[in-house]
């Protein structure tokens, strides 16, 4: 299911750009509203590396729940209140590829809040040299075996109730949407179906 352009969600780092990554949606957080009165939701997503959180402007947002298994192309990394974020950009794509089975690490996370990160941000932001997960500008995370004990979810066997089943036939009877995040001239806002 993993293509060869996926980042790891073990080697994200700060500063990092065009991030594409295929994960599980594990969480969905409560919504903000910002003082322009645009929504951001908050989701926690993992892969079989680690999990981290991902913040998504407006829109598209919506259309994610737990359990759905998603591609996010260029997005971006950064630092929010201590906690490495992921966002989807401007120009990038949210597509909902499946649901309920994807192996995932929940052991690694990648937005536990890091003292270290507020002052590695910035140099990252103004250097912007040498960001990605080869180069020493990130923080070394110590972790005994951070791909120890993956979870599996896989249709109605993952430890929900009878929700889930639900969720399965809801998801299976309709057509995957493709979620487009920035600006559209539309009046149908962000979201675009993908019509195959």
């Amino acid at each position: 299911m993993f293509t060869a352009d996926c980042t790891a969600i073990k080697d994200i780092r700060p500063g990092l750009k065009n991030i594409n990554v295929m994960f599980i949606v594990l969480e969905v957080g409560a919504t903000t509203v910002t003082k322009e009165n645009r929504e951001v939701r908050t989701f926690k997503i993992a892969d079989p590396t680690g999990c981290i959180n991902l913040s998504i402007w407006g829109d598209p947002g919506k259309h994610l729940i737990p359990g759905d298994i998603v591609r996010l192309t260029k997005g971006y990394a950064s630092v929010w209140r201590q906690c490495l974020t992921l966002y989807s950009g401007k120009n990038g794509d949210i597509h909902k590829v499946g649901d309920f089975c994807l192996t995932f690490n929940e052991q690694l996370n990648m937005s536990e809040p890091n003292p270290n990160l507020a002052t590695i941000a910035p140099q990252l932001v103004n250097n912007g040299a040498n960001v990605g997960p080869s180069s020493n500008n990130g923080t070394p995370r110590t972790q005994a075996n951070p791909t120890a004990n993956p979870t599996v979810v896989a249709g109605s066997s993952a430890g929900t109730s009878g929700s889930a089943s639900k969720a399965t036939t809801r998801l299976s009877e309709t057509k995957s949407p493709k979620i487009r995040t920035g600006r559209s001239s539309g009046s149908r806002g962000n979201v675009k179906s993908d019509r195959r």
